[in-house]
């Protein structure tokens, strides 16, 4: 209907990776008509990501040792708990942080509501949350207290929950 009545309209693949984020650069700038400037963007970005990634490479673990991470998508006032799984664009992340992404390692794809059972079987080292959503549960004594399965798990019992800002955690950068 927008096409049809004239406003222009220009789709972008909604597909988020490290890998493609200096395509995504390009495709916004050509859309908008500022091509040259997308195409320093998307070479700076890409130089960026490269050397972060080679200094993660350099002091992560290597293949089992590597942590298991599950990424939580938490909003503790409304008692949303889910995880997310392969698809779902956190596991790009959590590869690129040097982790083991344990959701996906178990088949889990897309988001799915937090069971005591399923976080107890996976066992992760380290829990990634967005900074909001932990704030919303009260941090991590508050969101012990409210998935008291958590503290089963090798990353309630170390407490290793780290908070990534909303707006960047799965855009791969700012919005």
């Amino acid at each position: 209907q927008m096409r049809e009545s004239g406003i222009p309209v220009v789709v972008i693949d909604s597909a988020r990776s490290l890998e493609t984020t200096g395509e995504l650069i390009r495709d916004v700038a050509d859309a908008l008509g500022v091509s040259e400037a997308g195409e320093e963007l998307a070479e700076r970005t890409d130089a960026e990501v490269a050397a972060i990634t080679a200094e993660i490479a350099a002091i992560a673990p290597e293949g089992d040792d590597r942590l298991r991470i599950a990424f939580l998508y938490v909003r503790g006032g409304s008692g949303i708990y889910y995880l997310f799984g392969g698809e779902s664009g956190s596991g790009a992340l959590i590869d690129a942080l040097g982790g083991r992404d344990v959701a996906t390692e178990i088949g889990w794809t897309g988001m799915r509501p937090v069971t005591d059972e399923g976080l107890i079987a996976m066992q992760p080292d380290l829990l990634l949350v967005m900074t909001k959503g932990l704030e919303s549960t009260g941090g991590v004594d508050g969101l012990l207290e409210a998935q008291p399965a958590i503290a089963q798990t090798p990353a309630g019992e170390n407490r290793r929950v780290v908070d990534m800002a909303d707006s960047e955690i799965l855009s791969f950068g700012p919005m």
